[in-house]
């Protein structure tokens, strides 16, 4: 690591935790942008979004799908 690294480092470990998952948050975020796929992520959740407002897909409970996944995969 460099001095910089070092320093900047020392400085955010005195953060409290609540402020550093913040900016960790932030920085992972800053990493993981690709135009592309949050476009298509979009479209995918507009679409969704779309499907249950209009009826054509229902919602399943949270309860019935582990049921349903407990009976596929037991144990």
């Amino acid at each position: 690591m460099t001095t910089t690294v070092e320093t900047l480092e020392a400085e955010l470990l005195k953060l409290a935790p609540a402020e550093r998952a913040r900016l960790l948050d932030r920085l992972v975020a800053s990493l993981d942008r690709d135009a592309e796929v949050e476009a298509a992520w979009d479209e995918v959740a507009d679409r969704r979004e779309a499907d249950l407002a209009s009826g054509k897909i229902a919602v399943v409970s949270i309860e019935s799908t582990l049921a349903r996944l407990e009976a596929r995969f037991p144990g």
